[in-house]
């Protein structure tokens, strides 16, 4: 991760506020066109909020101008500049409530939709994305980045343009009532933006790396949360916490280096812009002696010159503002641009599409991008796969391997650790993309099912079971999300998971925790179970699904297992040789090739043979630990 954000700000380095990046950074505000009138509208009370402000410095001076007799357009009195001053301040509260309202109500929804769209591609994404990817760095995407976004379209644009606003009409009106005056005031000018340019872009890499170093703290936090159990086991809290505390050592160190900078920068917009006032008091004081300026006007030109000068200094930390948004907008468009696995255009189930199920009907259905999804009976057939893992590509994990499995039939994949067994299981899901070979299901390539439909089909209990932090029932029923109570209630006691569950107070609606951790191992791997159970697949992957049970527990699950294998391809993961002694057919797995298959019978007479060995060691360490 330091790696990474180490390589992003070398990047940010070399990146600069030009029309291609902004053109690019752009793209995302593709998501306030939904609510462009509400824009428009909050755009134009901007416009008559700053044209308010600007009207302020005119009938300040329009005090001076009848006090001393001088009156101009309606302005006969004091009262009646009073009583114009007073309808200013109101129309301008007005504007003012108006124009931040319209921009919150774009800000808000715009940005609840980009993090709907980004969870969205990030559920979509395949899994080598994330296998790129630290949790803690796509977390900081979807908050920080999003937030910096937020800040600049509800803040940061409003107030540029009103800047803007105010230094060109400002400066146009000065222009047009005193020459002489607004040349001299705008030598200071250049120097403010010069200045302005180089100070932002310094700042501006300082506020990046900033940015990044506590996206890396994040993800310290983020990793030590979930691994709280580890953490806690070989008691390293504190190692954990002074890991922590450096990251934000180096956040603290860069955040005041920012600050520094900052306020290097606004002490010299503060000398330049009050020197040129300086310098303008002077030279108008030496016009209103001359009789060639009126002291109203030079009171009025010096307020426009305050509020000119005061924009252009806010201006220069607003541009920083916006190059810190042009970077988080190519970060979240960098995974909005992935590729991904499935379209959640449509979230709907419909007659049809690309995510319909079909259980019943034999006619293949057309998918939403032009797949056929034929129904899936569960014949499976891998010729001739070989397969490296995107993050290792020097490690051949699958070396040609062929395997069968007839509809209905049970088979099971042995061997040591790291042979492929997993893999295996997982291409079949389509986790990963092929190299070599191909994978048929039904005689059809896998690949031409659509991805949604397809999975659907496939039911699998891991090994490592992780809940979700909501009730039993939500867990069980994210088989079948449509599935009732009592289809649940089935499921759970098919399972023999509703024994423990009635125990609880909650029954069903007892939450589980974060990653269910008021479960136990055992009482996990039943919920998984139980999921299975009410998905129904007609392919079923098993990764040792009984390995957290006691005895009796999993004699009553083994049986569950076996009627939920009837009728059903079943592929099983086995570590422990007794639980497949039953299966059609055994595969053993070495090295990424198939070495061995057949029944439990047939491999057992092998005397040298790898599935013989592995029986013989399970045996003799059965017999030590008795």
């Amino acid at each position: 991760m330091a790696k990474r954000l180490n390589n992003d700000s070398e990047e940010d380095k070399k990146r600069r506020l030009n029309r291609r990046e902004l053109n690019k950074a752009l793209r995302i505000f593709r998501f306030v066109l939904p609510y462009k009138i509400t824009f428009i509208i909050g755009f134009i009370f901007l416009i008559f909020s700053t044209l308010t402000v600007l009207a302020m410095p005119i009938l300040a001076g329009q005090f001076w101008n009848v006090a001393i007799g001088k009156t101009e357009w309606f302005f006969t009195s004091i009262e009646s500049v009073a009583w114009a001053f007073a309808a200013v301040l109101v129309l301008q509260g007005f504007f003012s409530f108006l124009r931040v309202y319209l921009f919150a109500q774009v800000s808000e929804r715009t940005m609840a939709d980009i993090r709907a769209t980004l969870y969205g591609k990030l559920i979509t994404l395949p899994i080598s994305f994330f296998e790129k990817r630290r949790v803690g760095e796509l977390n900081s995407r979807i908050t920080s980045d999003i937030s910096q976004l937020q800040d600049t379209l509800s803040f940061t644009i409003a107030e540029f343009i009103r800047q803007i606003l105010t230094i060109g009409l400002g400066t146009v009106y000065l222009f047009v009532r005193s020459p002489q005056l607004t040349i001299f005031m705008t030598i200071t000018f250049p120097i403010l933006i010069i200045a302005a340019i180089i100070f932002g872009r310094f700042i501006r890499k300082l506020a990046k790396q900033s940015q990044d170093q506590l996206a890396q703290s994040n993800v310290i936090v983020e990793e030590t949360m979930q691994a709280i159990q580890a953490v806690k086991a070989f008691t390293n809290e504190w190692f954990e916490l002074n890991r922590y505390k450096k990251s934000l050592n180096q956040v603290v160190n860069t955040s005041i280096r920012v600050a520094k900078y900052r306020g290097l920068f606004a002490t010299f917009v503060i000398i330049v812009l009050f020197g040129g006032l300086v310098a303008v008091l002077t030279y108008g004081a030496y016009l209103v002696k001359s009789q060639a300026m009126e002291v109203g006007e030079l009171t009025t030109f010096i307020m426009f010159s305050i509020l000119i000068g005061g924009s252009l200094g806010g201006t220069a930390e607003l541009y920083g503002q916006l190059q810190k948004t042009v970077g988080a907008s190519e970060r979240i468009l960098e995974i909005l641009d992935e590729e991904s696995e499935i379209n959640l255009a449509d979230p709907k189930p419909t007659q049809g599409k690309s995510n319909t199920l079909i259980t019943d009907s034999t006619m293949p259905v057309l998918a939403g991008n032009g797949q056929v999804s034929s129904p899936i009976k569960g014949k499976i057939e891998f010729e001739n796969v070989q397969f490296s893992y995107p993050t290792r590509q020097d490690v051949e994990v699958l070396k040609g391997i062929n395997l069968t499995v007839n509809v209905g039939e049970k088979i099971a994949l042995v061997g040591h650790s790291g042979a492929g067994k997993s893999t295996i299981v997982q291409l079949l899901n389509r986790f990963y993309g092929l190299e070599q070979g191909k994978i048929l299901v039904d005689d059809k390539n896998c690949q031409a099912y659509e991805l949604s439909f397809y999975r659907r089909h496939i039911g699998i209990v891991p090994q490592e079971v992780l809940l979700f932090g909501g009730t039993i029932q939500e867990n069980v029923a994210y088989g079948n999300p449509q599935a009732t109570e009592a289809e649940v209630i089935e499921a759970c006691q098919k399972a023999n998971a509703w024994q423990f569950i009635v125990g609880f107070p909650e029954g069903l609606q007892t939450l589980v925790g974060e990653r269910g951790v008021k479960l136990s191992g055992g009482q996990r791997q039943r919920i998984a179970i139980a999921r299975a159970i009410l998905k129904n697949p007609k392919i079923l992957i098993l990764d040792e699904a009984t390995s957290s049970l006691d005895a009796e527990s999993e004699k009553l699950v083994q049986e569950a297992l076996d009627e939920l294998m009837k009728n059903r391809t079943t592929i099983i993961i086995a570590h422990r040789l007794a639980t497949i002694r039953k299966v059609d057919k055994i595969y053993v797995i070495n090295e990424g090739k198939v070495a061995e298959s057949g029944t439990h019978e047939e491999l057992s007479i092998l005397t040298n043979g790898i599935y013989n060995n592995l029986v013989k060691l399970q045996f003799e360490m059965q017999i030590n630990e008795n």
